[in-house]
């Protein structure tokens, strides 16, 4: 007879598996956010688009929170399956990022993990294919450059690039603006 344990892992691998494959595949998104807060915290005119694969080890909407006028584009991946993410106000994630809160440990003599938290301050713009790292701090207004692999943390105000991500410039905006990307399929 199965344990109540292997019960509750096999209901939470159906919720996310109709997270994934279900509810982040409606077009529209006045039907796919509300069934997304079920998840994960989004907060007021920000989008989750389409194809973005959330993993949430807890199910708690309290692991991965996005805050207001944000966008997470399409194939991006919210790994929040131990350590928590957090995405700030008016934050731009391009397409095919990644963002990991757990990873193998190279020096680990048995192949063991490490998890930590990211945190993406407000006003962060990350191009396409950039990958953030476990542990993460990305400061107010960054830029990370498509392509970037970010190991350590970015001040604000900083343009990274490169693998590993260094810096490149200093973002001279006034951080004025406010995303709503809401185009009618997707």
């Amino acid at each position: 007879m199965a344990s109540m344990q292997t019960i509750r892992d096999c209901v939470k691998g159906l919720k996310l598996f109709l997270c994934n494959k279900v509810i982040n595949r409606i077009p529209f998104a006045c039907i796919r956010i509300p069934l997304l807060r079920c998840y994960i915290t989004i907060g007021k005119d920000s989008n989750v688009m389409t194809n973005v694969q959330i993993l949430n080890g807890s199910l708690s909407r309290s692991q991965i929170v996005i805050g207001n006028n944000s966008v997470v584009n399409s194939y991006c991946l919210l790994d929040g399956r131990i350590g928590s993410i957090r995405i700030g106000n008016c934050v731009d994630i391009a397409r095919d990022t990644f963002i990991f809160t757990r990873e193998h440990d190279p020096n680990s003599d048995d192949h063991g993990g490490r998890s930590a938290d990211v945190i993406i301050e407000d006003y962060v713009w990350i191009a396409a294919r950039a990958i953030i790292l476990p542990g993460v701090t990305i400061g107010r207004g960054a830029v990370v450059a498509a392509g970037a692999v970010v190991t350590k943390n970015v001040p604000p105000m900083t343009i990274v690039a490169g693998v590993p991500a260094r810096k490149i410039g200093e973002r001279k905006s006034k951080l004025q603006y406010k995303i709503k990307h809401f185009p009618f399929f997707e």
